[in-house]
């Protein structure tokens, strides 16, 4: 960690099918003990079938659209003031938004019910594309959160 200035990101390769740098990403947080071409295998066969169930366009662009739904716009740090902790609202920065979309996702569609993993990753990202299920909740239930605790927004740092 440098003393002084940002610290250097990480450059992520973009996708060898789609050639995009979000999916590089989901694919790299739906990986579990190493086994990213699994983890592929499930991401294309899911993106297929919401392409299917879409009828028309490009699957790329409906997961897009999708983790665009998912983006929260504002969330709450705690912060220690005095003896008390308050929840502060602020803004989420555009990398963290992607970051906590694609975890949002992700975590939701492991907790569904259906009995593969590519039914549950396609039927999550059907979902948030039509601005329902369990990671457009989180995603509501944070910026609900953040407006609960507005009067804390003057503890900003």
């Amino acid at each position: 960690m440098p003393r002084k200035g940002p610290v250097p990101k990480r450059e992520i390769p973009p996708d060898p099918k789609y050639g995009s740098i979000l999916v590089a990403k989901f694919i790299n947080n739906l990986t579990r003990d190493g086994k990213k071409n699994t983890a592929r295998k499930i991401f294309y066969e899911a993106l297929e079938k919401l392409k299917e169930k879409a009828g028309e366009g490009d699957a790329l662009k409906l997961f897009e659209k999708a983790v665009n739904n998912v983006k929260p716009l504002i969330e709450t740090r705690s912060r220690r003031i005095g003896g008390a902790t308050y929840q502060v609202p602020v803004e989420v920065r555009p990398d963290r938004q992607i970051s906590l979309a694609i975890k949002w996702i992700i975590k939701a569609a492991r907790a569904r019910g259906e009995k593969t993993m590519v039914e549950r990753l396609s039927n999550e990202l059907w979902d948030a594309l039509h601005e329902k299920g369990t990671a457009i909740k989180k995603r509501d239930d944070t910026h609900r959160m953040a407006e609960s605790n507005r009067v804390f927004a003057h503890y900003r740092w």
